[in-house]
Order: C-alpha cells, then sequence, then structure tokens
C-alpha cells in the first residue's frame, strides 16, 4: 500500500501543486471573489519563469494592499495610484528585475490616471495588472470610473447616470493608442479556460518586460460580489451580461506577436 502511495505522489505524476511562492495563510479576501486566482496565477508564472529571487510586485491602496502577505516575492507599498511611478524608479535602478503592479480599478482609473497613463506613454518597461471589478470594493462599494451606466452603487444608489456621473471609462482602451505600451489584454478568471487565458496573457507580459519591449498592462474583468449585493456565482452570471459586453475581452494591441 505504501509502495502504491508513493508512486501516486510522485513527481512525475504530479498534476497540480499550489505555487511555492504562495504563503500558508488565510486570505482576508471575501469568498467568491476574484483576487485570490490572479494572485495564484501571478505565482505560478514567476516561478515558471524562474524569476522567484528577482520580482518585485507594488501595490497600493485597495483590497490587495496585503498582497505582500500572500505571494513570497519582494513588495513595495505605494500610495494610492502611484503604484506606477514607484514600479518605473524600481525599474530604472534595477533593469534586471521583473517589476509588475496590482491594482484596482478605483486605485488605475481614478486616483492614479495620470500616472498610469504617462508610465504607460513612456514605455516603461514594467507590467501592470488592472483589476476591473467596476466598484471601489475595499472602501464600502461607491461608484468607481469603470462602473457601469445604471449600476447601482453606494454613491449612486438609482444607477450610474451618465447626465449626472458621466461615462465609464475605458482606460485599457486608451492604453492600446499609447506609443510606449507594447502588449495590452483584457482578460478574466471565472472558468478554468479564462483562467488559463489569463495566465497565457501574464507571462507574455512579463516576458515582454524582462525583453525590454516597454509596458504592458494586463486588465482582468473580475467580479465583487460583497460590492454588488450578489452571490458568487450570481456575480459571475452578472459580469458574463453586463462587464463582458461593455469590456470584450482579447488582445487590443499586440506588437509581440511573430517576434
Amino acid at each position: 500500500m505504501n509502495t502504491e502511495l508513493n508512486e501516486i505522489i510522485s513527481p512525475e505524476n504530479l498534476v497540480y501543486k499550489k505555487p511555492e511562492l504562495m504563503n500558508e495563510v488565510p486570505m482576508h479576501y471575501c469568498p467568491g471573489c476574484s483576487h485570490g486566482v490572479v494572485h495564484k496565477l501571478i505565482g505560478e508564472v514567476i516561478e515558471e519563469m524562474g524569476m522567484e529571487e528577482k520580482t518585485v510586485g507594488v501595490s497600493p491602496v485597495g483590497c490587495a494592499v496585503f498582497a505582500y502577505r500572500y505571494l513570497d516575492i519582494d513588495w513595495q507599498e505605494a500610495a494610492h495610484g502611484r503604484a506606477p511611478a514607484v514600479a518605473t524608479a524600481i525599474k530604472r535602478l534595477w533593469p534586471d528585475r521583473l517589476v509588475f503592479t496590482y491594482q484596482g480599478d478605483g486605485d488605475l482609473a481614478c486616483i492614479g490616471t495620470a500616472e498610469t497613463i504617462h508610465a504607460l506613454n513612456r514605455g516603461e518597461n514594467i507590467v501592470i495588472i488592472f483589476i476591473n471589478n467596476a466598484i471601489y470594493g475595499m472602501t464600502g462599494g461607491q461608484m468607481a470610473p469603470t462602473t457601469l451606466l445604471g449600476q447601482k452603487t453606494a454613491t449612486c444608489p438609482y444607477g450610474r447616470d451618465a447626465a449626472l456621473h458621466g461615462y465609464p471609462l475605458k482606460i485599457t482602451e486608451i492604453a492600446a493608442q499609447l506609443e510606449g505600451t507594447c502588449y495590452v489584454t483584457r482578460q478574466s478568471v471565472e472558468t478554468v479556460a479564462a483562467i488559463r487565458s489569463t495566465k497565457r496573457a501574464i507571462r507574455k507580459a512579463f516576458e515582454a518586460s524582462m525583453a525590454g519591449k516597454g509596458s504592458s498592462l494586463v486588465e482582468v474583468v473580475s467580479t465583487c460580489n460583497s460590492g454588488w449585493k450578489l452571490s458568487p456565482i450570481k456575480a459571475n452570471e452578472w459580469m458574463k451580461e453586463h462587464m463582458f459586453p461593455f469590456y470584450p475581452k482579447g488582445d487590443l494591441k499586440d506588437t509581440l506577436t511573430g517576434e
């Protein structure tokens, strides 16, 4: 029996394991949150690239402000919205490092709009991971720049009204128009197929960064079931029905294909 068990658990028979970079600590995210899946993908890609000792993540204010607890890499905290500016400094001082930011839509598309656009336009060799759940998740479910028209939040309880609140901001489309970006994509993590696609996108962006090709932005359309007041399953259904039509998935810019 022990011999059979040892054969089953031998390395060549391994089907899946948690990334070594993932710490053995409970996550503070709400059940059903997309953050945990994206953290796992980042950890897997870093390990597969052999960059465990040469990766620096930059985490600003937001739900993922405690990301350093979960991924055992070097981290730098940043002021709200300023992660791309901090990442720029780190990458310029340590060009051999893999440097990425991990930002939500309120942080990236509102408080840090200027830092985001200018870092991408300069073509800094960094990667921005952009979690878009169309709401300020950490601070109570307020309207974000990416909140959809008609979507209800704590600060637009009757639904977002274009005449009063303006239109949702498609900052990923803006990023695709900038000269400094080499790879801009929009993904999600609600199914196995979507998760695998997102992992490939993260890997491609990280490799482009290390090759000095310019800036990459990987948007992950996500859920916030707590902020949306839905169950995890219902939140995924709502995302597919409402978010995907307005934020269509796929590569918006890819200057790396064929290289």
